[in-house]
């Protein structure tokens, strides 16, 4: 099931907005497409990103995929718990396995999905 409370973009990342802040992840048509997750490089806290910037990437057993913010901000915060236990992008993709936190520099895009657009778009695919 696709969570309803965040937005989604076409390269299947979400995005959860709270109080100024995004919470970035990929979903989970993402993590079984790239299979086994076995490193995430995400960036450190304090730097900034332009949206439509490569964040970071996700290394798993078949691929390295390239994430990259759908909003503008700077740094937060990265989910430490991926250093030792990547796997938790497979195993909770939206929860657990988030990757990072932005403070938001301005209002988020008007191109990102909801939940039913995303699922209309998977279901085309």
């Amino acid at each position: 099931m696709i969570p309803d409370d965040r937005l989604y973009t076409e390269q299947h990342e979400w995005l959860r907005l709270e109080d100024g802040e995004a919470v970035l992840g990929i979903t989970d048509f993402a993590q079984r497409e790239l299979g086994d997750v076995v490193f995430v490089d995400m960036p450190p806290p304090g730097q900034a990103f332009a949206a439509g910037l490569e964040i970071g990437a996700i290394e798993s057993v078949k691929a390295v995929a390239e994430i990259y913010t759908p909003v503008g901000g700077t740094v937060e915060a990265t989910n430490s718990q991926l250093e030792d236990a990547p796997e938790l992008v497979n195993e909770d993709p939206y929860g657990e396995g988030w990757l990072v936190r932005l403070r938001l520099e301005g209002e988020a895009p008007g191109d990102l999905m909801t939940a039913a657009e995303y699922e209309a778009l998977l279901a085309a695919g």
